[in-house]
């Protein structure tokens, strides 16, 4: 059974930082990648960043790239996603998610995190 746990959501000022976790467990197929998504209220749910877990190869959305970094502690079974100079945009839900290297869809979601940025 795979389960996706994020932590580390909260509300800081613009400018200010937030790392994002994402511990991973029972994600028996080989190679998978790790995501985060983001929705905004009133927003659909949108792409910010991902990561494979074999090799790191990483791809961002354009709004993030520059300011949040995506990475991965292979023995914690955890992705990180380091979020710094936080704008008011940025705030939403952020979903850590998973899916087959070969798949074209995520199957499989955390409950989502609260990150809001203040101006």
């Amino acid at each position: 059974q795979v389960q996706l746990v994020e932590s580390g959501g909260g509300m800081v000022q613009a400018g200010g930082s937030l790392r994002l976790s994402c511990a991973a467990s029972g994600l028996t197929f080989s190679p998978y990648v790790m995501g985060w998504f983001r929705q905004a209220p009133g927003k659909e749910r949108e792409f910010v960043a991902r990561i494979t877990w074999n090799d790191g190869n990483t791809y961002y959305v354009d709004s993030v790239k520059g300011r949040f970094t995506i990475s991965k502690d292979n023995g914690k079974n955890t992705v990180y996603l380091q979020m710094n100079s936080l704008k008011p945009e940025d705030t939403a839900v952020y979903y850590c998610a998973a899916r087959a290297s070969g798949s074209s869809g995520y199957g499989y979601w955390g409950q989502g995190t609260q990150v809001t940025v203040s101006s």
